[in-house]
């Protein structure tokens, strides 16, 4: 059986690692609980003029984009930080498997909170839209919103 060469593991792991890091615009099957009952920022700047948005309502959700945005810069710094670590423990001829472990969890943890500030983002929008908007936005996507 032949194994793969450690840099090609390594490299691996990291295209894992930073799939993980791709919330920002994540693609949502349609099936996707979640999709269905919460609306993007590009689907509610696409339709604003369709489902009335108020100035304040746009003050709101840019607002909410903004704070995301910063966050996920400096989680998107420590996630870097976090996978060389990883790669590094990894590419070490013997791994200590605790402390790979140990930096896997690092990882994760920040990819966590890359992922709740995503659902933040989200919660915020639909907060800041009527039921009436959130209806307009649930027909746009051919969804009925539950």
């Amino acid at each position: 059986m032949k194994t793969l060469p450690l840099h090609l593991v390594v490299t691996l792991v990291l295209v894992a690692v930073a799939a993980g890091q791709a919330q920002q615009q994540p693609q949502q099957p349609p099936d996707d609980p979640i999709a269905r009952v919460l609306f993007p920022p590009e689907l509610v700047m696409q339709h604003q003029q369709d489902i009335g948005l108020r100035a304040e309502q746009r003050a709101s959700i840019t607002k909410a984009i903004q704070d995301f945005q910063a966050k996920v810069v400096d989680l998107q710094w420590r996630m870097q930080e976090q996978s060389q670590r990883l790669a590094t423990l990894l590419g070490k001829p013997a791994v200590d498997q605790a402390a790979a472990l140990a930096q896997v969890d690092e990882v994760l943890g920040v990819e966590r909170e890359i992922k709740r500030a995503h659902i933040t983002l989200l919660i915020q929008i639909k907060n800041a839209l009527s039921a009436e908007q959130q209806d307009k936005l649930a027909a746009a996507k051919g969804m009925p919103r539950e």
